[in-house]
């Protein structure tokens, strides 16, 4: 689908930019690089002085050292460019409460928990919320096996996760014809595995 033809002239005023990076380390652990920042097209004012077009409202890092599971075993941040200095990079180690986190089982909802509201700064915050995927993305078909599924019978993490990878559709009956169910097939499987209802 192409982007809508736009109604009026216009002009960029702001872009933020999200960029996360995933590398192999040579002791079998993964390191997760991701930044976030916030530029405007035009000079403002900001507390006091003027921040020019160009330069960043926002830059921030935050760093993650993961295993192969996806497990947070060591986590830290930096702050760049901030509109406050002095207050906004204020907030200590808070993103170690980080570690112990699993990228794939509660990660998003552990996060608000250790890390929401005023706990620590929003952005950094915002921007673990983009983690799970990008990790998963990269470990896919490398760390992660994309076309057999699991040793115990479970199909590759992708079938079912998006409307395109769905069980039933032609991409997964066209290129994962051993984990295709039919329609039919997948209310069939549904009904069996429905417990009956108690009779007392």
């Amino acid at each position: 689908m192409s982007s809508p033809i736009p109604s009026s002239p216009r002009r960029l005023i702001h872009r933020r930019a999200i960029d996360v990076q995933v590398f192999a380390r040579a002791d079998c652990l993964y390191e997760v690089e991701a930044g976030l920042s916030d530029v405007k097209t035009q000079d403002i004012p900001l507390v006091g002085k003027i921040r020019h077009a160009g330069e960043p409202i926002h830059e921030m890092k935050l760093r993650l050292l993961i295993d192969a599971q996806m497990n947070i075993l060591e986590a830290n941040s930096a702050t760049h460019w901030m509109p406050y200095p002095g207050a906004c990079d204020q907030h200590g180690e808070a993103y170690q409460r980080l570690v112990g986190l699993n990228l794939m089982q509660g990660f998003r909802l552990g996060v608000k928990d250790r890390l929401g509201g005023a706990k620590a700064c929003t952005h950094l915050t915002e921007l673990c919320q983009v983690l799970p995927t990008a990790v998963l993305q990269a470990f896919a078909g490398v760390v992660i096996d994309t076309r057999e599924g699991s040793a115990d019978g479970q199909p590759p993490f992708q079938i079912d996760r998006c409307h395109a990878l769905r069980r039933d559709g032609e991409v997964v009956r066209t290129h994962y014809p051993r984990w295709y169910r039919s329609m039919a097939e997948a209310s069939n499987a549904d009904q069996s595995q429905a417990v009956p209802a108690s009779s007392s």
